[in-house]
């Protein structure tokens, strides 16, 4: 490939004809995509586990590169729903959520996507994508849009819930607390939010739905005083059973730290022996590795006993009353003897242990908090070589998924444009962003389908415009943060909710089902799949990827074999489809599909099936127009089929031969065994020989109208004598006029005789 300055620098072809009404139509575009991105990136980023200002990280330079590098104008490129949803159940099995490691192991799998990416583009892989089809993109996108939905409803009603195993069994969690747990003003805002949203869209559609639903809830949670948090002490708790739930809480998690350091401790040990195979290293390897065993099974003893502690914190409510000396304690609600008027305070216990003297209680609904504001730090991403392993599944199966999406948003817009897409350069577009946003910040981006409807609807002309709005979420970070304080967690819950429904697609899958009955199977398998593992969404896809790869390889061993007779329209036609009949001398066979080493046996086990339902079978015509390629077991199969066929003093013959299978067979000297001359370049020049040598043989017991020459019955008529000579080339010349001229000879010597 001939490297040229607009194939390393594709942005260059941006600025052709380029004049300013263009840079103003990018520069709205630009503008108004920003106002969808920097909501929804951090409603993604806390989709992700990380706080919200990450979002605004992976919504700065990553958009940047990718419109610099790639090869789509209009595609936006920045956190997504799917990819964030993933990077959530990559990360989790790891570290805590939203913890120091957590947020280093996300930016160490952007980098890893990245460069999985780069290089799939730049050694032109683009077409790996291929092994994702669109059944299993298809049903894991459903599940995902949906475990995504759901995963929010807790957040939307206010409620704290410890996760499952699986993602169901926490939606039921959540479910059966919502009578009695929920904080309804949380779930007014959302359901506020989600109005606002749905009334613009459908009065206002110009205007994104999410920039008013965002200022008008926030203001409002800032008016009411939305978010109602205080900081006690400990002994400002009236309640001993509280208390005391505080210190088994506090114990139960230093517990689980001294069998973490145990655990890590013992691993140390067995990975200072080595590889030695002396029988002392050997048992004490085997020791060791039976008390890490042992340890696990406490470790997660313990971690399950903390999760119920921790329930049992947020489901205490409290009341606070005056005490006789001025002061203020907060006693259980279930242990007042008569109600006592004020606010709910519920605690908050998080991920580390409770300060005795700091404990936390909160009266309101969720908002954003406090998100740092300036830019990010530029460094190297955490790169430990056991992270890595750990990582790189997840890393390539994000690659494969995200830039699916990305280029078939990309593909779509450009079918709209009429630009030209590359592929490849457009994963080298997204690697270079996520491997850039590594090194300050991000987690793992792709092409957003709603920001890049967004984009095209309001005018975007260049990838100038998706600089503009990289631009303002740089604006954002150093300016703008503290105008998101009050912004309730709710309402990007919904922003979130609103984003993924659009992704659900029933409709596709019963389309596939309808195509191909295997396809819409495959669909539907992988988004049962994934929503049964959730939250280990890769064994969704991986299994509906190996499904669609068996169903491949099914479909290539057991091509379709089509025993064929000559139609109403003079052309050969399947037979059975078609009810026509058979000749019982002649088998026309075609064989659909490459002949190659998975179903060569096949071939020859229909031609068996042939023969064995025919014992008059005098020849086989074998129609190679669907043979597209032969390997060396094809060849094989092919020659051991000929002896075979000539051995029981059956004739062999071929016709439509690929010449790139033509010359297999000349190379592998298969031609000169069957003979050039039972070669024919048409099904008619090979009937017009075939015929009238074959009844010649079987004259009194033959046809008395060949199925393979006529489709309507002619009179019977005995043949005799002998035959006009039959040209084989199928070409115009002396006293021929052509293939279907010498079949018409043909036909008529047999019908009337010599």
């Amino acid at each position: 490939m001939t490297l040229t300055m607009t194939s390393l620098f594709p942005f260059l072809t941006w600025f052709r004809d380029y004049d300013r009404a263009l840079l103003r139509a990018d520069l709205m575009a630009g503008l108004t995509v920003a106002l969808v991105l920097i909501p929804q990136s951090m409603a993604y980023a806390q989709l992700a586990g990380l706080p919200s200002h990450y979002g605004l990280y992976a919504a700065f330079l990553p958009p940047m590169v990718a419109a610099l590098f790639g090869s789509s104008r209009l595609l936006a490129t920045g956190p997504v729903a799917v990819v964030s949803l993933m990077t959530a159940a990559s990360l989790e099995p790891l570290a805590t959520t939203g913890s120091t490691a957590y947020i280093g192991y996300a930016v160490t799998l952007a980098l890893l996507v990245g460069l999985f990416q780069f290089l799939l583009g730049v050694l032109r892989l683009g077409l790996v994508v291929n092994f994702l089809s669109h059944p299993v993109v298809n049903g894991f996108t459903n599940a995902a849009a949906i475990i995504i939905a759901t995963s929010q409803l807790a957040k939307m009603f206010g409620i704290e819930v410890e996760k499952a195993a699986h993602h169901h069994e926490t939606v039921l969690r959540v479910l059966r607390e919502i009578p009695h747990a929920s904080h309804w003003p949380t779930f007014g805002m959302a359901l506020l939010a989600i109005a606002i949203m749905l009334g613009t869209k459908r009065y206002l559609p110009k205007i994104p739905g999410i920039l008013p639903a965002v200022a008008i809830t926030t203001s409002i949670s800032w008016a009411t005083g939305f978010e109602n948090n205080r900081v006690i002490s400990l002994d400002q708790v009236g309640s001993a059973e509280v208390r005391e739930q505080v210190g088994s809480f506090n114990r139960s998690l230093a517990e689980i730290g001294a069998l973490t350091e145990q655990r890590l401790l013992l691993g140390e040990r067995a990975a200072a022996l080595g590889a030695a195979n002396t029988p002392a290293a050997r048992e004490a390897r085997l020791r060791l590795h039976h008390e890490m065993d042992l340890l696990a099974l406490r470790l997660q003893e313990k971690k399950t006993e903390h999760g119920g502690l921790r329930a049992g914190l947020r489901a205490v409510s409290l009341l606070a009353v005056e005490t006789p000396a001025g002061g203020v304690s907060f006693v259980s609600r279930r242990e007042l003897q008569e109600r006592a008027a004020g606010p709910v305070w519920r605690l908050v216990p998080g991920s580390a242990a409770i300060d005795p003297a700091r404990l936390p209680l909160a009266a309101g609904g969720a908002v954003i908090g406090t998100v740092p504001g300036g830019l990010p730090e530029i460094g190297l991403p955490v790169f430990k070589l056991k992270i890595v392993r750990e990582l790189l599944p997840y890393a390539v199966i994000i690659s494969l998924l995200g830039f699916m999406e990305a280029i078939s948003i990309a593909k779509a817009m450009a079918a709209r444009t009429g630009q030209k897409l590359d592929a490849n350069q457009e994963l080298i577009g997204q690697g270079l962003a996520n491997v850039v946003g590594a090194f300050a910040g991000s987690y793992p981006v792709s092409g957003s389908f709603s920001r890049s409807a967004v984009n095209l609807q309001a005018g975007g002309r260049s990838g100038l415009s998706n600089i503009f709005s990289a631009l303002l979420v740089l604006v954002t970070l150093l300016f703008l943060t503290p105008l998101f304080h009050h912004l309730p967690q709710a309402v990007l819950a919904a922003v979130i909710m609103m984003a993924v429904i659009g992704l659900i697609n029933f409709r596709a899958t019963a389309h596939a089902w309808k195509t191909q009955a295997h396809d819409g199977l495959i669909a539907v398998v992988t988004f049962a799949a994934t929503l049964y593992w959730s939250p280990h969404l890769d064994r969704g896809i991986l299994l509906g990827v190996a499904l669609s790869t068996a169903v491949f390889l099914y479909r290539r061993m057991r091509p379709k074999v089509t025993t064929l007779a000559m139609g109403r329209d003079g052309v050969l036609a399947c037979a059975a489809d078609n009810q026509l009949r058979l000749c019982r001398h002649i088998a026309a066979v075609r064989f659909d599909g490459t002949l190659f080493f998975a179903n060569a046996s096949y071939l020859d086990e229909q031609i068996f099936r042939i023969r064995s339902a025919n014992p008059q079978l005098a020849h086989i015509l074998l129609v190679a127009e669907g043979i597209n390629d032969l390997d060396a077991s094809g060849e094989e199969a092919l020659a051991l089929l000929a002896g075979r066929l000539r051995a029981a003093r059956i004739g062999f013959s071929l016709c439509r031969v690929k010449e790139n299978v033509l010359a297999v067979m000349g190379r592998s000297g298969l031609l000169a065994r069957i003979g050039p001359a039972n070669v024919y370049p048409s099904e008619e020049a090979a009937l017009a020989a075939i015929i009238p040598m074959i009844h010649h043989r079987t004259t009194g017991k033959g046809c008395r109208v060949c199925p393979l020459l006529q489709h309507v019955p002619v009179p019977a008529a005995r043949v005799t004598g002998t035959l006009p000579p039959v040209r084989m080339a199928g070409a115009k010349g002396e006293g021929g006029g052509g293939t279907r001229a010498m079949l018409a000879r043909v036909r008529n010597a047999l019908a009337a005789g010599a």
